[in-house]
């Protein structure tokens, strides 16, 4: 890229880095500043406090779906706080309500990233930490809470049955069903004069049963600690609550069953910053991934396989952190037959060897036309799809730029699991472009239309794909899709490396192992 291309592309990134900054910074506010200090006058820490107060000095904390529920009707963040942070050494998924956004009670949106978290948690062998002060459900929208909602306690009991521990700390309100996140966790914390947990308040139990009485008595952490058992632990204060929590985490004798990192950690020979002016403005530009890949792996050392055959996939060993890691990088868009085998035959390399596999996004998907169609595009993106879906070996996805149509599949999407999943600001993913979409959609209308025999109204059909256009570029915006977790965070480019080292010591909590069970393939 000339000086001018480099300077475009920064200026370009550092643009949408900023507009990502302030959705994080809304989500950081909470319920604002009133509410804020409504719930400091109660003497109570605030959710993101109590997280940093629990996890270990100085020690990185991966937050998980900042801008949940963006785009909704929804507060943006979800009223929920959820990551991976580090507890007297070990890693575990912290999940903690907001209560100065709507009381912390939770909306569709707060469920569905508290289950991504629990999902995490259990696919990574990560214990999970509930930060409890919640109102219950958004009453008004339980019709979208209440029948999933089921799935949140689900959770809990698998995650024991799987020998992961499960602790709830409860700073304040914790019922109705709420009251079933203590009730199912392995160990149980409560402080003194501000836990309240019980199935029924005062109100509905004086309206069923015609019995008076009090928060306390009814469900008070007193009560549950000396009467009802509920309790395990109970604190004085809640700083009391979280030195008890670090505690018991101290106590689990934790143990990783993955392999581990083979090697020291190298920083790559080259600056994290270039990482802001490698992906062009306009991704209908193309980019080399292999500049992505040597500023992220170690000693920006890459063994790239099959270079020469199926050129517009890179492929190649790698470490991250000390983690031997296999990458998969979009090198120019689309996605041919040669690149889908040498696909397959890579993914099944990674799970002989149980290697997880890095796959880093920026394709238009696989390649159309008579040529193509007739030389096995469907047959040989289909082996590469089977290979993704049925890989056992730990999957991580980064968007970095296009990832659209089925090479979205092909490249781990969303829908294929993968343990984790991050964008960088200048990512977008549809079923194709807008442009192409939008015409599309008026192909099909000027054929029906002209097949009655009618006359096409150009400014009409201008218009349409105007408007189709713009609707399909907001919703191929990493915002937009971050909104609604179809990823685990938007990061900055300058931080992949330190995320993707976080993700692999997470994965390394569990064991790491490959399958040569796939589906059959068409050869």
């Amino acid at each position: 890229m000339s000086a001018p291309e480099i300077d475009d592309a920064t200026t370009s990134m550092l643009g949408k880095i900023a507009e990502i900054e302030e959705l994080f910074a809304k989500a950081a506010a909470g319920g604002g500043e009133k509410k804020v200090a409504r719930h400091r006058e109660r003497g109570k820490l605030l959710a993101r406090e109590r997280i940093e107060l629990l996890v270990d000095e100085d020690s990185p904390l991966l937050e998980l779906s900042p801008i949940a529920a963006y785009g909704s009707d929804f507060p943006v963040g979800a009223s929920i706080v959820t990551g991976i942070g580090v507890i007297e050494g070990v890693e575990c998924v912290l999940v903690a309500n907001d209560p100065t956004v709507r009381g912390g009670t939770s909306n569709p949106w707060t469920l569905r990233k508290g289950l991504r978290a629990n999902q995490i948690a259990l696919e990574n062998r990560l214990p999970l930490i509930n930060l409890v002060e919640s109102g219950g459900a958004d009453l008004p929208t339980q019709k979208e809470v209440f029948i999933p909602g089921g799935a949140m306690f689900r959770d809990l009991t698998r995650l024991s049955a799987a020998g992961i521990p499960t602790l709830s700390l409860v700073f304040g309100n914790s019922t109705a069903g709420g009251a079933y996140l203590p009730g199912m966790s392995d160990h149980t914390v409560m402080i003194e004069g501000q836990s309240k947990v019980f199935l029924g308040g005062p109100p509905l139990v004086k309206m069923a049963t015609g019995e008076v009485s009090d928060d306390e008595s009814l469900g008070g952490a007193q009560m549950h600690a000396r009467t009802s058992g509920l309790a395990d632990y109970y604190a004085t204060d809640e700083r009391d609550a979280i030195r008890i929590g670090r505690r018991i985490v101290a106590r689990l004798n934790w143990r990783k069953r993955g392999p581990g990192p083979v090697a020291a950690s190298i920083e790559p020979r080259h600056p994290e910053s270039d990482l802001l002016e490698i992906v062009p403005g306009d991704l209908r530009i193309p980019f080399d991934p292999r500049d992505v890949i040597t500023r992220i792996v170690d000693d920006s050392v890459f063994d790239e396989f099959k270079p020469e055959y199926g050129s517009s996939l890179c492929t190649g060993w790698a470490r991250i952190h000390g983690y031997p890691i296999g990458i998969l990088a979009n090198a120019q868009g689309v996605l041919f037959s040669a690149e889908a085998q040498k696909a397959t035959q890579f993914i099944q390399l990674a799970n002989r060897s149980d290697t997880p596999l890095l796959f880093l996004h920026n394709t238009t998907g696989y390649m159309v036309g008579q040529e193509y169609e007739r030389g096995g595009i469907i047959k040989h993106g289909s082996m590469m799809i089977n290979a993704v879906s049925n890989s056992t070996v730990p999957h991580i996805s980064l968007l970095i730029g296009a990832s659209y149509g089925a090479g979205h599949y092909g490249m781990c999407g969303r829908a294929y699991n993968p343990r984790f999943l991050f964008s960088w600001p200048s990512a977008k993913s549809a079923v194709m472009g807008a442009a192409q979409l939008a015409g599309v959609i008026s192909m099909v209308s000027r054929a029906a239309t002209e097949a009655r025999g009618g006359t096409v109204d150009e400014e009409a059909d201008a218009g349409m794909r105007a408007m189709i256009e713009a609707q399909i570029e907001k919703e191929s915006m990493p915002a937009f899709l971050s909104g609604m977790l179809y990823d685990d965070g938007i990061i900055d480019p300058r931080d992949s490396r330190t995320v993707l080292g976080l993700c692999l010591s997470a994965i390394d909590n569990g064991p790491v192992q490959g399958t040569s069970n796939f589906g059959v393939f068409r050869m």
